[in-house]
């Protein structure tokens, strides 16, 4: 199934700022007494953020790329192109991980230049990990976010090895 890619429009944040995870992927649910503000940040064209729709021009997913994938206690000072992403809550667990993230590599090897992509993901999220592990991003990195003692995991994958997706 093919993919589009836009850049976030007013309505598509609203919606993606409504979504709700269940447990433990509660805390990617943004918090409702900060709408405004997530609001102008997703819209904010210097933080990249874009839109995945299917063929029907439906949401299913959004991705960033930049500074908002990084996380406060990271090591980024290796030039890499960082990639943030989110699903839609009721497309999540139906093995459709792999789908959205080889589409976010090959976009993101289209629109930018970058020797390396980088994701950054938190520990528990093994789901996540798995997808991109599959896709050949390799660990660099673990770390415990600033303030917290939460435990994220940076991968990188390699424009060698992005060729094989791209193609």
């Amino acid at each position: 199934m093919m993919l589009i890619f836009r850049s976030i429009d007013r309505v598509q944040a609203h919606s993606i700022l409504n979504w709700q995870y269940p447990y433990p992927y509660e805390r990617y649910n943004f918090n409702p007494q900060n709408t405004q503000q997530d609001l102008l940040y997703l819209l904010d064209r210097k933080n990249a953020f874009f839109a995945i729709l299917n063929p029907q021009n439906e949401l299913e997913a959004y991705c960033s790329f930049g500074a908002d994938a990084r996380v406060p206690g990271g090591g980024y000072s290796a030039d890499a192109l960082d990639i943030g992403m989110g699903i839609r809550p009721d497309l999540v667990g139906r093995r459709l991980g792999k789908h959205y993230a080889r589409a976010v590599v090959r976009y993101s090897a289209n629109r930018y230049c970058a020797k390396y992509l980088r994701v950054t993901i938190a520990q528990f999220n093994q789901r996540a990990c798995k997808v991109w592990q599959k896709l050949g991003f390799e660990i660099v990195e673990t770390f415990k976010k600033m303030g917290t003692q939460e435990n994220f995991i940076v991968m990188t994958l390699t424009v060698v090895a992005l060729k094989n997706i791209v193609e």
